[in-house]
């Protein structure tokens, strides 16, 4: 279960590029170093009731001796914390989303890092933002994209969602047919369990026609009650939807996502829940989100070449995801698709060259740049040079049950020509 950066689709620019005023909650995050404790009571102490100890005013820390997603697994099946988990497909909105509402509220984006027991290694990051809620608790509301090892973010990602009081998924622009893949893990970890979260709001950030369609499958037989919102151009309609379904969850009273000693709120508290779920007005609005790129907007907006030609890979049968990368430093160049992610498909491509072309020099085959097609047991895995771009390779991965291997590496191989005519890009 993959978070996936996918081009074009976000919450806006970066906060330092914002008013300073506006995003000031934000960046209230200290650099204070890791508290040391005299003794394991001190840490384990139970006056407090939560995940982890708190290390500094927006920083929680929790040692684990196992591995991250199940000692987080093992926390919520002790403390049993109501919380909203945010994943994304296609896209890396949860983080944007959690500092707007961070920024609205006036208050600060908190961290829980979990660290190796023993050795104080930083397993895993994760980001969150405390809401508070109109009996005077607070709710987090935590973003699965994890700062932490592919291995560790899926099974992180999984927990998180699983034992959500509500789990959102904001699903960015992608193919018809490369939806049902990326839902694929959700639908298996429903039916696999432990999945006690039994409502799951879909968010798209494109059309949501097909995903619609998907959505209704992925609940099938698994109990899970899986509602996809329209549209979604703005943080704040995605905060409308979301606060809209914690209502519905919480006896209709909606999630004040500002302080409680903010002008107004006891007012807010006191009055009788809106019908609607959209939010109240606010002095210092999210700001927007950048037009989604859509297929008509790709066809408006001109695009480089390796831009359209991964673009146009993407929409071949079974194709899930593609990269292009630099070969000699493993970073990602333009990537299209769900997961694998840009940053895991580069990775892992530039290994797999590397051990080909050691191969292929050991046993005096020649040093030219191989080309794979690689069949595992659900995907196929294409990996070739970047016509006329020396040093660039692309890495595809296509859903074995929806795309031939053969027939994909001939119309891989027809996409050439699109190199033929036009300047190449600048690297």
């Amino acid at each position: 279960m993959n978070s996936s950066s996918g081009s074009g689709t976000g919450f806006g620019t970066s906060p330092a590029a914002e008013a300073p005023d506006a995003w000031q909650a934000t960046r209230a995050q200290t650099s204070l170093a890791t508290q040391i404790l005299q003794t394991e009571d001190d840490y384990l102490a139970p006056e407090k009731q939560d995940i982890g100890r708190q290390t500094n005013a927006n920083e929680r820390e929790l040692f684990v001796s196992c591995a991250p997603d199940l000692a987080l697994q093992q926390q919520f099946e002790y403390l049993h914390p109501e919380f909203i988990a945010v994943h994304d497909i296609a896209t890396s909105s949860s983080r944007k989303l959690l500092a707007g509402i961070a920024a609205a509220s006036g208050r600060a984006l908190q961290k829980l890092i979990i660290r190796r027991q023993g050795y104080g290694t930083a397993l895993a990051t994760l980001e969150f933002v405390e809401l508070p809620t109109p009996d005077g608790s607070l709710l987090r509301m935590y973003s699965t994209e994890a700062d932490a090892d592919t291995a560790a973010r899926n099974g992180l990602a999984r927990i998180l969602l699983g034992f959500s009081r509500l789990g959102v998924v904001m699903v960015g622009d992608l193919p018809g047919h490369s939806i049902a893949a990326a839902l694929k893990p959700f639908q298996d970890a429903m039916l696999g369990g432990p999945w006690p979260n039994r409502q799951l709001l879909l968010l798209p950030l494109a059309s949501g026609s097909a995903l619609a369609a998907q959505g209704a499958e992925l609940g099938r037989g698994s109990g899970v009650n899986v509602r996809t919102t329209p549209q979604v151009s703005r943080p704040a309609d995605a905060w409308g939807f979301i606060n809209g379904s914690w209502a519905r969850l919480r006896d209709g009273t909606p999630l004040d996502r500002r302080s409680p000693t903010s002008p107004g709120a006891a007012a807010r508290s006191a009055a009788p829940p809106p019908v609607a779920a959209r939010p109240t007005p606010e002095p210092r609005p999210m700001r927007p989100m950048p037009t989604v790129d859509t297929a008509a907007a790709r066809a408006a907006v001109p695009r480089s070449l390796l831009d359209r030609y991964v673009h146009q890979l993407s929409e071949l049968p079974g194709m899930v995801s593609c990269c292009i990368f630099d070969v000699s430093s493993g970073l990602e160049v333009t990537h299209a698709g769900a997961s694998p992610g840009a940053a895991d498909l580069a990775m892992h491509g530039k290994a797999l060259l590397a051990g080909m072309s050691a191969s292929s020099r050991t046993l005096g085959l020649g040093h030219t740049m191989p080309e794979a097609a690689i069949t595992l047991g659900s995907h196929h895995l294409l990996l070739r040079a970047v016509p006329g771009h020396p040093g660039l390779a692309l890495h595809a991965a296509l859903d074995k049950t929806n795309a031939n291997l053969t027939l994909a590496r001939l119309q891989v191989q027809r996409m050439d020509s699109l190199f033929e005519s036009g300047p190449k890009p600048a690297q």
